[in-house]
């Protein structure tokens, strides 16, 4: 019996449906016709993006989502009046987890639009460079957007102390432009021209200009959203017509803790709020003389613990700084243009850096869950998410499905009218957002590694408190979620969780009829076949074969494809090319004679592969510019970005014994001559043609 519940939001509004039969990309200046059920042939006009990412912002530190409930009991709380007014005005999703429960792999994630399973910053890895390939930047870029990064970083690559040393430096990645501390450990101190408890003075970045000696009394909350109205204002004024991507890290509340050091400046948008001024120790108009001494006067009289009052006020300044920030979209007339994301990259801190005893118990700032920052439990992955975007998302509504940050990628692509790449593992938020029938299914899947133990918190689940963290994992499967704590081996069961009507994780389903044993094997299976071992964040499930299926129905030889003529950037998810395939059919094998066209055409084979035997098997893929190569779930050769014609892409697998999905998906935009050869090695066999006899559908 299938047991998943799901609320469903009971509307419809207006449908973004961005039908292509052909993608421009040669004029990413032009604008796309939409086709919906108001009108066939208005213009689509690519809308702006701001992504808005919290530092360590819990689940429950916002005021519509927990501290308003607090309020109600007559309990210590916060407020967030700009935060609530934009969930008022817009969506929250109430299930969406960051990448991972720490920020470096959540960001890394979030960026390249891959789960943990297949991203390359893991566990802690904190400074390690982004890889070089598609991400929210080159994509957008590519479909015509200007883009721009002010904030935190973190992604820069530990070799070199350089712009130009760094191997991911932001403009190296895809944006335009960059404003903002590049090191992980900089965000650590919001008065970079300063000394300040436990933190010495740290690193700005404007371009590839260091501009902390400019920074004479200036806070980082302040100075992020400065900046960003000011890149906003000035890219209206310069290109009005140009789409614009802003992703704006703010390094609060993260710790340490400090404040402000003046009241928010009256007003808001163009002729208010904060403002740049560019002059040396005046670079914004609330560069004080005096430092870290505001406290919001909602909080200062209050009996309540001096590092809390700094919590509440570092929360209320972002607060202030995003009610700024959307008047000035309204004051430049973008707003209606313009979709917002606001959200945090994990769930809330302990540390204080020198400011005393903090612990995120006060005003509960993990909401109704368990577990904070560096736990799999909903607490340190559950993050607050609001989505705005005036007439396209209704006013006031929630939505619980479960997604995750490796699906703004597609959804970003989609907005913007282009395919998302093949490697992403996320899927497209937009018909979730827009109130339209049909979801694409996603997946929730993370993985962590910390040693240190969970915290003993009385409003945690006793037999948490202290528990060991050590190897994590989660993973949404059937609308329930898994979760594993110091893993041994991939026999370990999971604890399951319908967090639907269970958030605070207090009711284990695992054995508790025949439905959840049998899931409880599906879910072992899935973990993994959607994933890929990494040596720098090795697991002690990595040395398993991918399980494969039971096949309970007779299997016919052949491979099933579709061709579609379209011109990519990239080989695309089929899912996001929004046309239909001009022909379709069985193939023997990886047949480009099945084509339509020289050129400009995207193929797709799916199928099954009969693996003869339990073992290492390594397939070699060579074609004339760029295939993606999936078993199971698990992306297994990427020879898309960075692939150069005609070389060898190579990768290993560790197979069971059997039969597994498999999916190619080939790209090519020239009429040279076209080239696809895959061939495999392993047990007992070297550098063969993947035999047609062991291809089925």
């Amino acid at each position: 019996m299938h047991l998943y519940k799901r609320k469903k939001n009971n509307y419809r509004l207006f449908s973004i449906t961005i039908i292509c039969t052909v993608f421009i990309f040669s004029s990413f200046g032009c604008r796309h016709e939409r086709d919906d059920k108001y009108s066939e042939h208005e213009e689509y006009q690519q809308p702006n993006i701001i992504f808005i990412l919290t530092d360590d912002l819990g689940y429950g530190d916002v005021g519509v989502i927990f501290q308003n409930q607090r309020a109600v009991q007559g309990k210590p709380h916060h407020k967030t009046p700009h935060f609530d007014q934009l969930a008022g005005d817009g969506m929250l999703l109430t299930r969406h987890y960051a990448g991972a429960p720490v920020c470096a792999p959540s960001r890394a994630s979030l960026l390249q639009g891959v789960h943990q399973g297949h991203a390359n910053v893991r566990n802690n890895q904190f400074d390690k460079a982004l890889s070089d390939n598609h991400n929210l930047a080159t994509v957008l870029k590519q479909a015509g957007y200007t883009t721009g990064i002010i904030g935190k970083w973190g992604l820069q690559g530990t070799d070199g102390d350089s712009p130009e040393e760094w191997e991911a430096y932001p403009t190296k990645r895809g944006f335009d432009y960059f404003f903002g501390q590049v090191r992980h450990y900089d965000g650590h101190n919001h008065y970079p021209a300063h000394e300040v408890a436990q933190r010495s003075k740290m690193e700005i970045y404007s371009g590839t200009e260091e501009i902390s000696n400019q920074l004479r009394g200036v806070y980082t909350t302040d100075l992020f959203t400065a900046m960003a109205k000011k890149w906003i204002t000035d890219h209206r004024q310069d290109d009005p017509d140009q789409p614009f991507f802003l992703y704006l890290a703010y390094d609060t509340p993260h710790a340490g803790l400090e404040i402000a050091p003046s009241p928010y400046p009256e007003g808001s948008g163009m002729d208010g709020g904060v403002q740049w001024i560019g002059e040396q120790d005046k670079f914004i108009n609330t560069a004080d003389e005096t430092i870290d001494d505001y406290f919001h006067p909602d909080y200062l009289g209050l009996d309540w613990p001096i590092t809390q009052k700094r919590h509440a006020s570092m929360v209320r300044r972002i607060d202030d700084g995003v009610g700024d920030l959307m008047q000035l979209l309204r004051d430049l007339e973008i707003g209606d243009n313009t979709i917002v994301v606001f959200t945090s990259d994990n769930g809330p801190h302990r540390e204080s850096y020198g400011y005393g005893e903090f612990d995120p118990t006060f005003f509960e700032s993990f909401g109704p869950l368990d577990g904070i920052k560096r736990d799999v439990w909903e607490g340190g992955i559950r993050v607050p998410t609001i989505v705005h975007w005036p007439g396209r998302i209704p006013s006031g509504t929630q939505n619980d499905t479960p997604s995750g940050f490796h699906d703004w990628l597609p959804t970003f692509t989609d907005l913007a009218g282009v395919p998302a790449p093949a490697r992403t593992d996320g899927v497209s938020l937009l018909p979730i957002l827009t109130g339209e029938e049909e979801e694409t299914p996603g997946i929730v899947y993370i993985e962590y590694f910390v040693n240190i133990k969970q915290r003993e918190y009385p409003q945690f689940k006793i037999s948490r408190q202290g528990q060991s963290r050590k190897e994590m994992q989660v993973l949404y499967k059937d609308g329930y979620k898994g979760v594993r704590y110091d893993i041994q081996s991939a026999a370990d069961d999971f604890h399951i969780y319908d967090t639907l009507e269970d958030p605070g994780e207090r009711k284990d389903l695992a054995g508790s009829n025949e439905y959840f044993q049998d899931l409880q094997k599906r879910m072992k299976e899935k973990v993994l076949r959607l994933r890929r071992p990494d040596s720098s964040a090795a697991r002690p499930y990595d040395d398993m074969p991918v399980p494969s299926l039971e096949v309970s129905k007779e299997l016919e030889k052949g491979l099933n494809y579709h061709v579609y003529e379209a011109v990519t950037p990239w080989t695309p998810d089929i899912r996001s090319l929004r046309m239909p395939p001009v022909v379709s059919g069985i193939s023997e094998g990886f047949d480009i004679g099945i084509r339509t066209r020289d050129n400009d055409i995207v193929i797709e084979y799916s199928g099954i592969i009969n693996v003869p035997q339990t073992g290492q098997y390594s397939f070699q893929l060579q074609t004339d510019s760029g295939a993606v190569l999936r078993i199971h779930e698990a992306t297994v050769i990427d020879a898309d970005k960075g692939y150069h014609r005609e070389s060898i892409a190579t990768s290993r697998i560790l197979l069971e014994e059997g039969y597994h999905p498999i999916r190619l998906t080939y790209a090519r935009s020239d009429a040279r001559s076209p080239l696809l050869e895959l061939q495999w090695s392993g047990p007992g066999f070297t550098g063969e043609s993947v035999d047609v006899e062991r291809l089925y559908h």
